[in-house]
């Protein structure tokens, strides 16, 4: 029935130990709450009981996850969606790791100079975003049925079911949304769509405590559950979707009916890597978080983090330190494999990682940060010009058999593109390539071309304890920040032996470019002095764009938890 992807497995020898089987350990999954069939953690708690649902009826986490990624698309249509993509890793007790690639394409139209100007020129970004240059063909349906066909367990009509509801019955908003219209409202109301369904007859966002009904979107679900993904990719939903797209498109090579149809999702082969004796897999290009996550661990291994403490300004600048080295790497060679050759071996290297951490000063920030040149590293790129990431939505799921996934889905900024199509929000993915093909002469890895997927930065980790079980899944969102914040809560956890409240929790410091943000409000923010005592010049400090979730084994218990800085945004009268 299902068609709507690919199982060749892309890049399956790269690192063999991601493979590797472990010993299986007794399932014994339990949740906080009474109910003993699993455990979800998303960004909405409406969304969370629609996994819940699942897990209920005996569902798989597979099950779960996609169930709560479709509540997600009502609840919280400012982040992610079935109008976006994503990517999905899967472990079980055993060991065994599985990725899945939902991330958006573009169309086949598509060339270089997509974003650019007749002159040459580069537009304003706003004017790239709210129209059909930036929209990529959706991959989240298709990701749904591939991770199904291998791994569910109730029938595909059954994980819609919440989400109709939802939709059709109705849910409230909540403080976060109500913000997000205001603060975007640009986008929301791009359509008359997003006007009818989210603002009142003044043009005011729609208040907290205000039933939301979308009955358009019930109906699209409806004939996804009844006919399988075909009713996304062919059909009145495409010609809809391409049509919506390509009138917004102010170029030739605009999205087609075919584009649609064509689409596939595939399984790839995962990223893994050890910290601490610890097993970390997640999903490698076109997303770049896997890696970086990989990298930023590995380079930190040599300290002992642990003894300095958490509150440690050292420790910090170390994190910061690494960070710049990983996303170096990462802005000239990340990109889509199937179009640009990732040395993805060469980068997750002992060795090389080894050579890349022996650069960190734990007395002194590094004056600057050049990209390291890992065995087989193309020569002649350029580091692009991509603008900085936003949205997204993170959600894990144990099951009651102890597999395990994280999964990470967006539309990428705020209310996408602002263009609607079937009730749903449409991405703005493709502002995630480098608009600019060429700089000082050299192509750049993640240039827009036909068909091809942007550079993600998207984290959805698993991790197995060092005997072999399985203990934590997480991810997070906020664009770029994604690996920093997934990064720094695995540490939390295996360094400072935090809960997993308290590891998302963790203060948020960050090095963009040569300038280093520290959370507002917190201890980082006191300790500027000590910063730039170690040489970070340019230290500012705001509130932390951040947005995480985590699993996490404690004892034979499974415990929940979503960022604590949601904490009141998600309340509701």
């Amino acid at each position: 029935m299902f068609r709507r992807f690919t199982l060749t497995i892309v890049g399956a020898a790269l690192l063999p130990a991601c493979s590797q089987t472990l010993p299986p350990v007794e399932a014994t999954t339990t949740t906080a709450a009474p109910i003993r069939h699993g455990t979800v953690s998303a960004a909405d708690p409406r969304a969370e009981e629609a996994g819940m649902e699942m897990l209920s009826q005996g569902g798989s986490s597979v099950d779960a996850a996609i169930a709560t990624m479709l509540a997600l698309t009502v609840v919280e249509p400012q982040s992610s969606g079935i109008g976006g993509g994503g990517f999905l890793v899967r472990g079980t007790p055993g060991g065994v790791v599985e990725s899945f690639n939902g991330r958006e394409k573009a169309p086949a139209g598509a060339d270089p100079e997509w974003f650019l100007n007749e002159d040459g020129s580069l537009p304003p970004f706003g004017e790239s975003v709210r129209s059909g240059l930036s929209v990529g063909v959706p991959g989240n349906i298709a990701l749904a049925a591939l991770a199904h066909e291998k791994h569910g367990k109730l029938p595909w009509a059954t994980l819609f079911q919440p989400a109709i509801r939802l939709a059709r019955e109705g849910f409230r908003v909540n403080p976060r949304l109500n913000n997000s219209l205001s603060s975007a409202r640009d986008r929301a109301t791009l359509t008359e769509d997003g006007k009818a369904l989210y603002f009142d007859t003044a043009g005011d966002p729609l208040p907290v405590g205000h039933l939301v009904t979308n009955e358009k979107l019930a109906q699209t679900f409806e004939r996804i559950a009844e006919r399988g993904p075909e009713a996304f990719y062919e059909g009145a939903n495409a010609a809809v979707l391409a049509a919506t797209v390509s009138a917004a498109t102010p170029r030739d090579g605009a999205m087609t009916k075919d584009d649609v149809a064509s689409y596939e999702a595939q399984v790839r082969a995962p990223v893994c890597g050890s910290y601490r004796g610890y097993r970390i897999c997640g999903v490698g290009p076109p997303t770049s978080g896997g890696i970086a996550v990989l990298q930023i661990l590995g380079q930190l291994e040599r300290f002992d983090l642990a003894a300095m403490g958490k509150e440690s300004p050292t420790a910090w600048h170390l994190f910061a330190e690494s960070q710049r080295l990983a996303y170096a790497d990462r802005e000239l060679y990340l990109a889509d494999a199937d179009f640009v050759a990732v040395p993805v071996e060469g980068l997750l290297a002992r060795e090389y990682i080894a050579r890349r951490s022996s650069l960190i000063d734990p007395a002194r920030s590094l004056a600057e940060v050049a990209p390291g040149r890992p065995e087989g590293a193309p020569i002649a790129l350029a580091d692009g010009d991509e603008p900085e990431e936003h949205g997204t939505s993170h959600l894990a799921v144990v099951d009651a058999d102890d597999v395990m996934v994280s999964y990470t889905s967006t539309i990428e900024g705020p209310f996408g593109s602002g263009l609607m199509a079937g009730g749903f929000f449409l991405n703005n993915e493709l502002t995630d390539f480098s608009r600019a093909p060429i700089i000082d002469g050299k192509q750049v890895a993640n240039r827009v071309e036909g068909g091809k997927r942007p550079r993600s930065s998207m984290a959805p980790m698993v991790v197995w304890s060092p005997d072999g079980k399985p203990v934590l899944v997480v991810g997070a969102a906020g664009g770029s920040t994604i690996p920093v914040q997934t990064a720094r809560s695995i540490i939390g956890v295996i360094d400072f032996g935090l809960s997993a409240e308290e590891a998302l929790g963790l203060p948020f410091i960050m090095a963009f470019g040569d300038t280093l943000m520290v959370e507002e409000g917190t201890w980082l923010e006191a300790a500027i002095p000590a910063f730039d005592a170690l040489g970070h010049g340019k230290i500012s400090s705001r509130p932390a764009p951040v947005k995480g979730n985590a699993i996490l084994r404690e004892g034979e218990e499974w415990i929940g938890a979503r960022d604590p800085r949601l904490k009141g945004q998600l309340d509701l009268p």
